[in-house]
């Protein structure tokens, strides 16, 4: 009866109802507990076990080839509108790319430039002062090394063992004057018998193994004979034996052979002389306009370029392209702010337009020391670097001595 009248009262709620309990952390709830007396009003706990779906391999693969094959569908009944957003936006990426590359090729690039006739007297007296820069290093040697004020000795019999005596150099010595001075006839020879690998860094208290003769030393390698050696030089083989006194002809790898009468090749030569000039950009240039007589596109005019122009963002780095001496820094109305370098040996070169000098007047640079950052200062109308080589009073076009 207690049952019925507890229905008829409440008949809205068709269920068995339970007391609300709070939620607590340790997943716990408090709830009738289901004893042999179901409408007994005891409470107790239980704890909530997490549902567990089944898993395996066969599900997973099921769900994610479901999801392709959604999304098949999908691109397959829209494939129209997705290919026309497609186009549209890869011609929008397209264009805008172009735009970004005509912007920074108008900002960061030179174009034609017309000079004034006041800007070529300034070109003019800049370079009456690179001239006489380099007019001060003349050199007194030709490109294979030999002395040209020396006296020419012919038919030089080499019978007598090569001896060696140690010289110091003195300030102010030159590998020329220290070669004349004890009569040799070829700047290689100093070079070589004493692995110069760069001339300009010699100095003051160095000392210096001067041979009695001319010739070079030579590292026999594996393979090598007297017969090859001979034949590479042009010597003849008893002044080979009797040079170096050599009782056998059998050679090892390794020994050291005093060449008489031998220079070292023009490239090696000009490598240990410091005039293999680097590229005084690192970075991504173009060259925009060339060393020469050219036709200014504005003017119409023919005029001649002093040096060559290597067009790049305003900030790189310009480095030097051979070691020596900044003797000049300065600001032109033409060439903007500029470095000279005096690298001896009768070579100079001239770095223009920068936007910021770093090197310093007398500052003794390495071959790729940063001395500039490249700008558009002076007559520019781009950011671009031009670069000048003087060789002994004369231009020389830069890609010519450039490697």
């Amino acid at each position: 009866m207690e049952i019925i009248s507890y229905v008829q009262d409440n008949p809205r709620r068709r269920g068995f109802a339970f007391p609300d309990f709070q939620w607590k952390r340790n997943q716990k709830y408090k709830t009738a507990s289901i004893t042999s007396n179901i409408f007994s009003t005891e409470l107790r706990s239980f704890t909530a076990q997490k549902v567990h779906k089944p898993v395996s391999l066969r599900i997973f693969f099921k769900v994610i080839g479901s999801s392709l094959t959604q999304a098949g569908d999908f691109i397959f009944d829209n494939a129209k509108k997705i290919g026309l957003w497609f186009v549209i936006l890869l011609s929008f990426f397209a264009a805008s790319f172009g735009i970004v590359k005509l912007c920074v090729h108008h900002i960061n690039y030179t174009g034609p430039l017309l000079l004034e006739s006041e800007g070529s007297v300034d070109i003019a007296n800049l370079n009456r002062l690179m001239a006489s820069f380099a007019l001060e290093g003349t050199t007194d040697f030709d490109e294979s090394g030999k002395i040209l004020d020396s006296a020419l000795i012919a038919n030089v019999s080499f019978t007598q063992p090569v001896s060696f005596q140690t010289y110091k150099v003195r300030a102010g010595d030159t590998i020329s004057g220290i070669a004349k001075r004890f009569g040799l006839t070829n700047i290689s020879t100093l070079i070589s018998v004493n692995d110069i690998g760069n001339v300009r860094q010699l100095a003051a208290g160095q000392k210096l193994k001067i041979p009695s003769i001319d010739g070079v030393i030579y590292t026999v390698k594996s393979g090598d004979s007297l017969a090859l050696i001979i034949k590479k030089f042009n010597v003849r083989l008893e002044q080979l034996l009797d040079v170096n006194e050599l009782t056998s002809e059998t050679l090892s790898a390794g020994q050291q052979l005093f060449i008489p009468g031998a220079a070292m090749d023009p490239a090696s030569l000009k490598n240990a002389l410091g005039e293999l000039f680097r590229l005084p950009i690192a970075a991504k240039f173009r060259y925009s306009s060339p060393f020469g007589y050219r036709i200014d596109p504005i003017a119409g005019v023919k005029s001649f370029h002093t040096g060559t122009d290597l067009a790049c963002p305003t900030g790189t780095p310009i480095l030097a392209a051979m070691s020596g001496k900044v003797t000049t820094t300065g600001i032109n109305r033409i060439y903007g702010n500029y470095v000279i370098i005096d690298h001896g040996n009768g070579y100079q070169t001239l770095y223009a337009h920068m936007s910021k000098i770093i090197a310093s007047k007398g500052q003794w640079v390495s071959q790729g020391t940063r001395i500039g950052l490249v700008g558009s200062t002076g007559y520019s109308t781009g950011p671009h670097l031009h670069f000048t080589v003087y060789k002994n009073g004369k231009l020389v076009d830069p890609k010519t001595v450039l490697k």
